[in-house]
């Protein structure tokens, strides 16, 4: 089944509105659970595919320990949450004029241990994405597992966003953000909505 958005609680008023007064947005209980689980379990499949993320052109980097695997057609159910990616981004061109053109995403996993330390996804504007996304894939998830995302919003104020399954979140790629040590296995999906053509 191929979710729609015209199906889901998706509030796009209240997203757009949290967007544009602190730059960034939560959407819980994004999916039906079914979709969820299935694509759990698309994720889990691959996981042997996955790479280390801290490697990109044979240059280890230290501020980032997770491992990832880009999307691609031959992943559809992640697929379908990027289609509902897109949909929002019409939104997001109509109101706030960001040129949206392209989504690039990946499945990313956080093993106990791993982190990603604090970052900008678009610093200074040197590149074209506008918009992050995290989807939680885990089916559950526990307090004291770590693992959340700490994020600076607009106004320069810090908020802990724990990654609750069936959870997206959104926000500006310019803002000031990490991952923080997770002791439980994380999964999620992420997503940049871009003003360019997908680079990856």
């Amino acid at each position: 089944m191929q979710p729609n958005l015209d199906d889901l609680t998706w509030n796009i008023d209240q997203i757009l509105d949290d967007l544009d007064q602190h730059g960034f947005a939560l959407i819980d209980d994004a999916y039906p659970e079914h979709y969820v689980h299935e694509l759990s379990n698309e994720c889990t499949a691959n996981l042997n595919r996955f790479r280390d993320a801290a490697i990109q052109n044979g240059i280890v980097s230290n501020i980032r320990s997770d491992h990832i695997l880009w999307i691609n057609d031959e992943l559809p159910l992640a697929q379908q949450h990027i289609h509902q990616l897109n949909q929002l981004a019409s939104g997001l061109n109509r109101n706030f004029f960001l040129g949206i053109k392209d989504i690039e995403a990946h499945f990313a996993c956080y093993n106990a241990g791993e982190f990603y330390a604090l970052h900008r996804d678009n610093p200074q504007g040197k590149n074209g994405r506008m918009i992050s996304s995290v989807f939680y894939l885990h089916e559950q998830w526990q307090d004291n597992w770590g693992g959340e995302l700490r994020l600076q919003d607009k106004h320069d104020q810090w908020h802990i966003i724990s990654p609750q399954p069936n959870r997206v979140a959104l926000f500006q790629s310019d803002l000031m953000h990490e991952v923080l040590l997770a002791k439980h296995q994380r999964l999620s999906i992420t997503a940049w909505l871009r003003s360019d053509q997908n680079l990856f």
